[in-house]
């Protein structure tokens, strides 16, 4: 049963910078940090203008910076063996592919928006596991994006918070190419320890939720099934075109303002709605039953999620609805896909006596199909992302 851990902060913002100085021969001058997230309930309503529950992982990715003067933007990764190098004037929307057109995008946006640097090194190391829907493209972001706002001599409030955001969003969309709605750069960079954040993309508002997990014995469980997501092979988009074509048949600006979908006829466009309008409700529901401490509640909201997420919205795969069926079984509360879909990651409702069972039970299911077995990691609501150096 294999845990990844978040590692510590100051080892790994050591780590990152070390392995800056062995690159490019000099020390970084700060070093970034920003958490991954998982979503507690509100899927693929983003980018409907509808709500979502996301907390902040302890787990996070680290990017060690210093300016240079001559125009030239250089991004190396742990994960990856080659680096990329580039001229900051030639910058521009779908000009780099790949793992670092999400940082290279983000200094392109900043440049953009009046927080540009004559040239820059980046070094990236990270905890958060890459291609689980665990946000590791916005931490990236958000790890660079606090990074450069400091060199550029940006003061981190909630205004410039706020900037950031704008210009990570405009990375994942424009440069990477993956139409996210704003949901994982938001947590990322807004979140508190101990809260869930309650992001209304229709009112435009952030509201922080209490999450007493431990005080309350339970635990937020997230089973990374090993199945490669990634929102930029069309099946993300292709979902939100479909919202987009409902929420104009139904006269309404955005899909989470429709009341109903008696008026679609396209069977397809009819159940990709009604996953959208109920699936704000369950955020709704979680988030009185979290007021409350009804932790069954939640529980089972979660189970009705990860059906809509199934059956309307077809974003599931196998892996994912045996892993929900595997850990409710096994005594969680319950449990559901999160993140974009597609592959990636299961979160799990768990009393805190009964993570060892679920996670026994998990993999003796993935071994009776034949699959590898997957990874865990154990979400504990933590910090916005900041400079640590």
């Amino acid at each position: 049963m294999s845990l990844v851990e978040p590692g510590n902060p100051a080892q790994l913002s050591a780590r990152v910078s070390e392995a800056f100085a062995d690159r490019f021969g000099r020390p970084p001058s700060v070093v970034g940090r920003a958490p991954g997230r998982v979503n507690l309930i509100g899927e693929h309503t983003d980018y409907n203008g509808g709500r979502c529950l996301p907390v902040a992982l302890p787990h996070a990715t680290y990017a060690a910076c210093a300016t240079r003067d001559d125009g030239v933007l250089r991004i190396a990764s742990a994960g990856f063996d080659e680096p990329w190098e580039g001229r900051l004037s030639e910058l521009a929307a779908g000009r780099v592919t790949g793992w670092a057109a999400y940082a290279a995008g983000v200094v392109w946006a900043l440049g953009d928006d009046g927080l540009g640097l004559p040239g820059l090194d980046v070094q990236l190391d990270s905890t958060v596991p890459v291609g689980g829907g665990l946000s590791s493209s916005a931490a990236v972001e958000c790890a660079v994006a606090v990074a450069v706002a400091a060199l550029a001599g940006a003061s981190l409030d909630d205004t410039l918070r706020q900037r950031l955001l704008s210009a990570c969003i405009r990375a994942e969309s424009e440069m990477a190419g993956a139409p996210t709605g704003g949901m994982d750069q938001a947590i990322a960079l807004f979140a508190a320890p101990g809260t869930a954040l309650l992001l209304d993309f229709g009112a435009g508002s952030r509201t922080p939720v209490s999450l007493p997990l431990h005080d309350s014995g339970v635990a937020v469980l997230v089973v990374n099934t090993g199945v490669s997501h990634a929102l930029t092979d069309g099946s993300y988009g292709d979902r939100r075109a479909e919202c987009n074509r409902a929420a104009e048949l139904l006269g309404v600006r955005e899909l989470s303002e429709a009341t109903g979908w008696d008026g679609l006829s396209d069977d397809v466009l009819v159940r990709r709605t009604r996953h959208v309008l109920t699936e704000n409700e369950r955020v709704r529901s979680v988030v009185a039953a979290l007021g409350t401490g009804d932790w069954g509640s939640v529980g089972r909201t979660f189970v009705e999620s990860h059906a809509s997420m199934r059956d309307d919205f077809e974003i599931s795969c196998a892996e994912l609805d045996v892993t929900v069926d595997a850990a409710v079984e096994a005594g969680a509360l319950g449990a559901r896909m999160t993140g974009g879909g597609f592959g990636g990651s299961a979160v799990a409702l768990v009393p805190e006596e009964r993570v060892d069972a679920v996670r026994r039970a998990v993999d003796t299911a993935y071994a009776g199909q034949g699959w590898k077995a997957p990874t865990y990691l154990v979400a504990t609501p933590g910090d916005a992302a900041a400079t640590v150096r």
